[in-house]
């Protein structure tokens, strides 16, 4: 397949070629997840982690193919007993990661209308695993080029560090990101705002950049969208909110909703913002983890949600459901999976569909 790219020097973009960023909820052909496998990222309690995955699977196999990612034979074996009852189709595919975050080095999926059909194209970007962190990620930086080989998709490449969790589009020219992260010399040091918001309109289609704060505790990937703002319609966004004073995350919460209330579409309506709340505090052992309703996953028929045993975890529900009437609200205890620093959006690729 071809595999156009930008130099800077007259070759046209996704944008200029007319791809834009879907929304989340826009119809998908499919969703793409890297199975868990490495233990460093739940140390000491590995063990409780697959068991989310099965549920998770089940739930989205329902209504859109489940892609998975998969180290070699014996894990693509071990993987298949692990989901032998799932009803509904799942496509292995033996492309080895180093870890499981398929939203973060993952293809991130553009569409565009063109002689009447829908044609899809993957984004490939750079991916360090969150600055630099967790070495080595060699095989996750692969991953976009395997997926869109798979899909057989033109891959545009781009020169520029992007995980899939600092972005959150309405899929209408609006793009919702925190400057903790996309700024933060980890990813992209000498470029400079001006230079990652073109880069974000020329591959991703989106029109206008929104710029909050992510500062949550417990997050380790420097303010992922994915865990603070949502995106729920073109013009309403779910905002985290933390009610406890004196909890650490109440500030930086309360100034992220503060701004997002005078932010604006991108014809300059005023933007539709509501609260979401938080859990009580999840710990493992001495730590804090960054446990969040926002990381949920919109499928084809179901919200995934992320659930902690507690008594929001209703409160969320019955929110996320009302702006999507048509889903069905599947909430899964994640107080185990959420020691690796991440949820279900976190696990997810939606690949958008193209009929």
């Amino acid at each position: 397949m071809p595999h156009p790219t930008d130099d800077a020097t007259g070759v046209l973009t996704p944008a200029a070629l007319g791809y834009r960023m879907p929304a989340e909820w826009e119809p998908h052909q499919g969703v793409w997840l890297s199975w868990p496998h490495n233990r460093d990222t739940w140390p000491g309690n590995f063990e409780p982690v697959e068991p989310v995955m099965v549920a998770a699977v089940q739930a989205l196999a329902r209504s859109e193919t489940v892609h998975i990612n998969v180290l070699d034979a014996d894990h693509e074996a071990h993987v298949r007993s692990l989901l032998r009852r799932v009803e509904g189709p799942v496509v292995y595919h033996r492309f080895p990661t180093n870890d499981a975050w398929c939203r973060d080095h993952g293809a991130i999926f553009v569409v565009r209308e063109r002689d009447g059909r829908r044609e899809l194209a993957a984004t490939d970007w750079g991916y360090n695993a969150w600055g630099g962190k967790y070495p080595p990620f060699d095989l996750d930086n692969a991953i976009p080029r395997q997926m869109a080989e798979a899909l057989g998709v033109p891959r545009f490449e781009v020169d520029l560090i992007l995980e899939g969790g600092s972005i959150e589009v309405n899929g209408a020219g609006l793009l919702l990101t925190t400057t903790d992260c996309l700024l933060n010399p980890n990813r992209n040091p000498g470029r400079s705002r001006e230079e990652i918001e073109q880069a974000l309109r020329d591959y991703l289609g989106v029109r206008k950049i929104l710029w909050i704060r992510g500062e949550l505790a417990g997050d380790d990937t420097d303010g992922h969208i994915d865990n603070i703002a949502r995106f729920v319609s073109e013009d309403t966004v779910l905002a985290v909110v933390e009610d406890d004073p004196a909890d650490e995350n109440y500030a930086p919460l309360q100034e992220n909703l503060a701004r997002l209330r005078e932010m604006t579409t991108v014809d300059g309506r005023p933007l539709c913002v509501e609260t979401l709340p938080m859990p009580a505090p999840v710990y493992y052992g001495e730590h804090r983890l960054p446990a969040s309703y926002a990381n949920f996953y919109i499928g084809n028929t179901v919200i995934l949600l992320p659930v902690y045993n507690d008594p929001n975890d209703a409160v969320a529900a019955e929110i996320i459901g009302r702006h999507f009437p048509g889903r069905r609200v599947v909430g899964i205890d994640c107080r185990e999976l959420v020691w690796g620093l991440g949820a279900f959006h976190c696990l997810t690729q939606q690949v958008p569909a193209i009929r």
